[in-house]
């Protein structure tokens, strides 16, 4: 049972087609551990575009995904980066969003048998 996501929106967007929302959740859970390492790496080395990338890439996906505080986090990180901040402000957020993620990538494996 999704406790750290929700498929409400990837169900209705594609008409309660289980083959889409399969394929929605795999790509998830294949590319957004990569993505959060290189929204860490950009933080860690102050690549503030580098950071602002990944964190608008997979915006669309954690809103689809009912993440919604991940996806205000992101956004957060999106206006650090715009703002060329320095990291210590926005590591906690990082470390927010990739608990999130996680526990999300934990739940939908187990749900979907990945």
């Amino acid at each position: 049972m999704a406790l750290h996501y929700s498929l409400a929106k990837v169900y209705a967007l594609s008409e309660n087609d289980p083959e889409f929302v399969l394929e929605i959740v795999n790509l998830f859970v294949s590319e957004i551990v990569l993505d959060l390492e290189k929204i860490k790496n950009g933080i860690e080395e102050k690549d503030h575009k580098t950071a602002y990338g990944y964190a608008h890439k997979i915006k669309p996906t954690l809103d689809l995904l009912g993440m919604n505080v991940a996806f205000e986090e992101t956004q957060q990180i999106e206006d650090w980066a715009n703002s060329q901040g320095k990291k210590k402000a926005i590591k906690e957020t990082y470390k927010s969003v990739a608990n999130k993620v996680e526990k999300a990538v934990r739940e939908i494996r187990k749900d979907f048998n990945l």
